[in-house]
Parts: structure tokens; sequence; C-alpha cells
């Protein structure tokens, strides 16, 4: 079996080509929560060039889920989070509306972790925000525990952090 197809989407590496569709998808998704603020990805300058910052460096991937036209419906990333011994960042979970209520968070964040773990990360650390109730939903239904605020947190308006040991 593919992991990389669920239903009619295909889960493939972020391209170059990708970027602007990845950074509407973040914006709009951050918008319709009320996130569109300093302090979020939302203001990130990497945003609009997310492919060049995750392969610039080894221990980094993006992926976007695609439809049967490979229009850009979801997107998952990870990147060193040093703080912390053998771990990676869970970064941008986001979906289309269109994508959103047929359990596709659940599978973009099974494939993530299966990646970090690929690229060697014993653990994944992720923050969001209280107003991402459908997101911290998943991720607790995913094994990860609240933790307290690290002191390297980058998106200052974040407010709920989680932490998962992904192996030994």
């Amino acid at each position: 079996m593919n992991n990389n197809i669920i239903a009619d989407y295909k889960i493939r590496p972020m391209r170059i080509a990708d970027n602007q569709a990845v950074a509407n998808l973040v914006r709009v998704n951050l918008a319709n929560n009320g996130l569109d603020i300093p302090g979020t990805a939302y203001f990130d300058p990497m945003l609009d060039n997310l492919y060049e910052f995750y392969s610039q460096k080894e221990g980094r991937g993006y992926y976007v889920l695609v439809d049967a036209s490979d229009y850009v419906v979801g997107s998952i990333g990870f990147a060193e989070f040093e703080p912390f011994e053998s771990c990676a960042e869970l970064q941008k979970l986001y979906l289309a509306d269109s994508a959103k209520g047929a359990g596709l968070g659940y599978k973009l964040v099974a494939f993530i972790e299966e990646k970090m773990q690929e690229a060697g990360y014993k653990a994944s650390y992720l923050e969001t925000h209280h107003n991402l109730q459908t997101a911290i939903h998943i991720y607790e239904k995913m094994g990860y525990s609240k933790i307290e605020r690290p002191k390297e947190v980058a998106h200052m308006t974040m407010d709920h952090f989680y932490y998962k040991k992904l192996s030994d």
C-alpha cells in the first residue's frame, strides 16, 4: 500500500512552484481563525519561500496534499527543534476547507511523524493557538502532551505547546 495516497488525494514533496499556493493556504486558514496578526506565521517572511527554507538543510521536509488535478489542498512540514534532543518541530499543518472533515489532518500528522523518524528524530514538538481547536483535538488524539512554553518560541502569539516521543 502506498502511504502517500489518501482517498482522492496524494501527498508529495513540496515543489518551488507550490510556494504561493502554500502561503495562501496558510494565510487563509490563519485569517479564518482570527490569527492574521503579528506573532503568527501570517507575517513570517519565510512563508512565501517555504520550498527554499525546507530544502536548504538536511533534517527538514515539507509536503503538500494535492487533489487529482495536483491542486494544493493541504500542507505539513518539519524542521529541527534544537531545544529538545533529537526533536523535530511539526510545522504548518493546514487544510483547505474542501479537504476538512475527512480525517486528512490525522493522516498528514501520521505521515510527517514517519518522515521525522526516517530523518532520525525521536520526538516531535509543535506550537499552536487556542483558536485552532480542531488542530488541538487532532494533536491530542494523536498522543501529543501539552507542555510549558519553551523559551525559544519564535511565534509569540502561540499559546499551546505540545510534545510527543516518537521512539526510544
